[in-house]
């Protein structure tokens, strides 16, 4: 019997893997779209309401800030603090439906632990806005793909690094005064970091 080259499967699993990637980030674009489209919606609607959206942002240490945690990533300052997040948001939420995390699952853990680490740690001030959930998916990516050694993982996790590594480092390095929450970098990070160890511990 004729045995088939050595590194056939390994061949075989590459392309499964690409085919199976096309296939999900195909079926994800739909929610990517809807996801950016919401945020976009309630900045608009911020615009037209005269009700200050952005007061429901993560107030640390307060009772009322508890609303902003899953709520803060759809606030934004100005146009281009909403521009500044869409399109590295659209980017990486393509990347993550590439991968096998799940990826709403992912993202809402990414909300819920980065924000309330933010209500507990950050400075007296309201915290809004999607970079927190940016950066979050940025370590994501980046530490599944080390911790798993899969190739598209790999291949994900480089990308990643190479155009958002050092939006990475600088982003979550302390800030003095002006209004940047490098402290939702931070945490949003963190709670990256921390799902991608608690993800790849269960494949």
């Amino acid at each position: 019997m004729i045995g088939l080259p050595r590194d056939w499967s390994t061949n075989r699993l590459i392309i499964a893997e690409r085919l199976s990637m096309r296939h999900r980030v195909r079926d994800e674009l739909t929610g990517v779209i809807i996801f950016v489209g919401i945020v976009w919606l309630v900045f608009l609607l911020d615009l037209i309401i005269p009700v200050d959206f952005n007061a429901w942002g993560i107030r640390p240490r307060t009772v009322i800030g508890l609303a902003g945690i899953p709520l803060a990533p759809l606030l934004h300052a100005d146009i281009w603090h909403l521009v500044a997040n869409t399109f590295p948001l659209i980017i990486l939420l393509c990347l993550l439906a590439g991968s096998r995390a799940n990826s709403a699952g992912v993202v809402v853990g990414l909300i819920l632990l980065g924000g309330a680490a933010l209500w507990l740690v950050g400075r007296p001030a309201i915290h809004i806005g999607a970079s927190s959930l940016v950066f979050g998916l940025i370590a994501f990516l980046i530490a599944a793909g080390l911790l798993e050694r899969r190739p598209i993982a790999l291949v994900i996790s480089l990308l990643v690094a190479v155009f958002y590594g050092g939006t990475l480092v600088w982003g979550v390095l302390p800030k003095l005064g002006g209004n940047v929450s490098w402290e939702g970098h931070l945490t949003g990070a963190i709670a990256g970091l921390g799902l991608a160890a608690a993800w790849t511990k269960r494949q």
